[in-house]
């Protein structure tokens, strides 16, 4: 089990780096580019964008493809991408690039969770799942930071080529460890498609828009943050995004321990800490040791929440879960993209920094009263199948109002 996971995780860390690291070289690019910061920021939208539009597109098409055949397609784009992000000559080419590259994003841990999903027991599915994401949060600790680091030293450029290069060894690791199962294909296009008529899976998806979207209205303008209102000297910023990266290690394994005992009890905890720290968030930045704890809790907060979505969405797709998966992992950045866009709109307007986390305070508030509306819903249909076993064939009211969700 763990030799195929370690392939996935070492896959999630290479486009966890490139996703994430955009935000620690964004002003070099925007001055390299001739942007403002809030243009620059858009790149972060238009990858998250790609995510959304592109990966189910690619599910459709690799719907009949075994999954490791698949996986390594879309590694294969993921190169092309960024090594087009390496060449680009302007902030247009850039932008169409980092669209390329958003293509395989979704697609591969759409199906990377299924890969992993399958091969644990029902109990240990979202820990499966959160080993695999464990390298999107490596990535944070080790890929963003390095690439930072890369990008302010050696040019933003560079940076791009050196995750081209670990995309690269990532599709030699899944070449060699994750088996090659015939059996393990979706039922086809049409089968994939069912799944679109489930108001619960729709419910799942627009917990994940709202959910992780709070979190990048701060993060796609950490760095600013970080230099403006903390404080920090631009080379500060690398150490602290490891520690924010260790914040969202933890976080990942914990999420994933709780998702497996209750995904939605644990959503609606995560989500009710991660609006109290935001909103702590808006007065500690201001000081440098407060905006560090914060900060290092934000992240653990933040990545706990991955899990109990993916597994809430995977739970409500069953019998089609390829295209419901990687739909979600769209809907995550969905979420990035208007987080960025709502940051960006804050700032275009004359705000503060500072209020940004007050924004994201109440996108997370949204989540929230979706997961307890769906854990009500989920209590609904327990009632509808008590109901049934005594009468079967009687209609409830519960039903009724799940299905028109």
């Amino acid at each position: 089990m763990s030799l195929p996971i370690i392939a996935l995780a070492l896959s999630a860390f290479a486009i966890g780096t490139t996703e994430f690291v955009i935000m620690g070289i964004l002003p070099d690019v925007a001055h390299s580019l001739s942007v403002s910061i809030p243009s620059a920021g858009l790149l972060v939208s238009g990858y998250a964008l790609g995510v959304a539009f592109g990966a189910p597109l690619l599910a459709l098409l690799t719907s009949r493809m075994p999954h490791k055949l698949a996986l390594l397609l879309l590694m294969g784009i993921f190169i092309v991408g960024n090594v087009l992000c390496a060449t680009a000559s302007s902030y247009q080419s850039l932008m169409v690039a980092r669209v390329i590259t958003s293509f395989a994003h979704g697609s591969f841990f759409g199906i990377g969770s299924v890969v992993a999903a399958s091969l644990v027991p029902k109990d240990k599915q979202a820990s499966a799942v959160a080993m695999m994401f464990t390298g999107l949060a490596l990535a944070n600790v080790l890929g963003v930071p390095l690439g930072t680091f890369i990008g302010q030293s050696h040019g933003w450029r560079v940076a791009f080529w050196a995750v081209a290069v670990a995309g690269v060894a990532a599709a030699i690791a899944l070449a060699l460890l994750v088996p090659d199962k015939r059996d393990g294909k979706s039922g086809g296009l049409a089968h994939e498609l069912s799944v679109l008529k489930q108001g619960q899976v729709w419910l799942a998806l627009l917990m994940t828009v709202l959910g992780f979207g709070g979190v990048f209205v701060v993060f796609t303008y950490i760095t600013p943050i970080l230099e403006e209102m903390s404080g920090f000297a631009a080379h500060a910023v690398t150490p602290i995004l490891v520690m924010f990266g260790i914040g969202l290690a933890i976080g990942n394994w914990v999420g994933g321990k709780f998702a497996d005992r209750g995904a939605l009890k644990a959503l609606i905890v995560i989500f009710a800490a991660l609006i109290v720290i935001m909103g702590l968030f808006s007065y500690t930045m201001h000081n440098q040791v407060l905006s560090l704890i914060t900060i290092f809790i934000w992240g653990i907060a933040a990545f706990a929440t991955i899990p109990g979505l993916q597994m809430r969405v995977l739970s409500k797709a069953s019998h089609a879960p390829n295209l419901a998966s990687t739909l979600n992992i769209g809907a995550f950045n969905v979420g990035n993209a208007m987080g960025a866009w709502l940051g960006g709109l804050a700032l275009s307007h004359g705000q503060s920094l500072d209020v940004l986390p007050w924004v994201a305070a109440a996108v997370t508030a949204g989540a929230l009263i979706l997961t307890i509306f769906a854990r009500r819903l989920d209590g609904a249909e327990v009632h509808v199948e008590a109901s049934h076993a005594e009468a079967p064939g009687k209609p409830s009211l519960g039903e009724a109002a799940t299905r028109s969700i």
